[in-house]
């Protein structure tokens, strides 16, 4: 399969290249390293374009913020969605919290060897640094929280070896699917995840939006449109908002309310003068 698809995506290199400038090799992988390295050898010197992949991913966010074992969670939670393919792609392996807990089961099961195919080092080598830009589906965010699965051949998932539960905030608003809701935050905290983790790579949203809420027979997509603005406005934030925002709640009120108790207190003054 890996053969195959190099084959026809230098095809494509060799046909559309003088053109096209931006290529993603899989929405939502598996096969991607091989692509990279032929349009980085064969290509990129003559085409100068670049080549990516895009992943989707949804925002964990711990119920407690005060329990440990939940922030550890919404990180499994994240990991174990988009490092699973993100990570050996900017780091070379997979994310730490899957090896250690996949290979936890796996040994509790009674297996040999972890369930989680292992890189060499020439494969490391090879995956590491294959992106020049990062392609990014995200719709919705989960309120995460530590569950401990029983390890069990029989019911050992994706989904058990996370050791962790998904919830969802009943007032988050919901467009129009049982698993969509419109949490505008999460997707900013996802994409400062993507900066901080690896590196603040070039970023692409390829994908973002809502299911049909009812059916109609004009155009009623009002919680369509609200769902765009607040999202995209999330994605625009400048760094500094957080910064500003502090400045703007907490400086400013404090600095108004001293200038009037500083205003007042002179007042008193001036008039005890007087008297």
């Amino acid at each position: 399969m890996v053969n195959h698809f190099n084959e026809f995506a230098n095809l494509c290199f060799e046909r559309f290249g003088n053109r096209v400038k931006y290529w993603i090799t899989f929405n939502n992988p598996w096969a991607h390293a091989r692509v990279w390295h032929t349009y980085d050898s064969q290509w990129r010197a003559k085409q100068k374009g670049l080549v990516g992949i895009s992943l989707s991913g949804d925002w964990g966010e711990p119920v407690d913020l005060s329990n440990q074992k939940d922030i550890e969670a919404a990180e499994r939670y994240v990991q174990f969605y988009l490092g699973w393919f993100a990570t050996p792609v900017f780091h070379g392996d997979y994310p730490q919290v899957m090896k250690d807990f996949i290979g936890r089961k796996s040994v509790q099961q009674g297996l040999g060897t972890s369930r989680l195919p292992t890189f060499s080092p020439q494969e490391k080598s090879y995956i590491k640094g294959t992106c020049d830009f990062l392609g990014i589906g995200h719709f919705t965010t989960r309120y995460i929280t530590q569950k401990n699965y029983p390890s069990g051949r029989s019911t050992s998932s994706y989904f058990t070896d996370r050791d962790l539960a998904e919830l969802v905030d009943p007032r988050w608003p919901d467009p129009g699917s049982e698993w969509l809701y419109s949490v505008p935050w999460g997707f900013r905290r996802l994409l400062n995840f993507v900066k901080t983790q690896y590196g603040n790579p070039m970023v692409y949203v390829t994908e973002n939006g809502v299911s049909e809420k009812m059916l109609c027979t004009e155009l009623c997509d009002d919680w369509r449109i609200q769902y765009y603005k607040d999202y995209i406005n999330e994605m625009l934030k400048d760094p500094l908002t957080s910064h500003m925002e502090m400045v703007t709640e907490i400086v400013v009120p404090t600095v108004c309310t001293l200038s009037i108790l500083l205003s007042a207190i002179f007042l008193m003054f001036l008039l005890r003068r007087r008297n």
